[in-house]
């Protein structure tokens, strides 16, 4: 059965950090292209960055680049997002996912709630 299992949510200040985690597995993770997406409230599910197996590879929405990086640990089959400067529009559910296209995911978990508000 495959699980994604997200962590690090919470509330932040506006110019603020945190650092997403999503723990693995059910699935061969090192051989899985990997996701974040994310859902603001009345919103549909927006893709917000993605790495390849191997991690060699990243790539980012306009809207987070610059700010956001992706990162993945094979050994602990455990995928990272590190937010910087964090904006209240990046407020949302975010969720780590895989086989996603256009605006749907094969594979979610079930999010972590990031609150970007002063």
């Amino acid at each position: 059965e495959v699980q994604l299992v997200e962590a690090g949510g919470g509330l932040v200040q506006p110019g603020g950090s945190l650092r997403l985690s999503c723990a693995a597995s059910g699935f061969v993770y090192s051989a899985t292209r990997m996701n974040w997406v994310r859902q603001a409230p009345g919103k549909g599910l927006e893709w917000v960055s993605g790495i390849n197996s191997g991690g060699s590879d990243t790539d980012y929405a306009d809207s987070v680049k610059g700010r956001f990086t992706i990162s993945r640990d094979n050994a602990k089959n455990t995928l990272y997002l590190q937010m910087n400067s964090l904006k209240t529009e990046d407020t949302a559910v975010y969720y780590c996912a895989a086989y996603c296209s256009g605006d749907s995911c094969e594979w979610k978990g079930q999010g972590t709630q990031v609150t970007v508000s002063s």
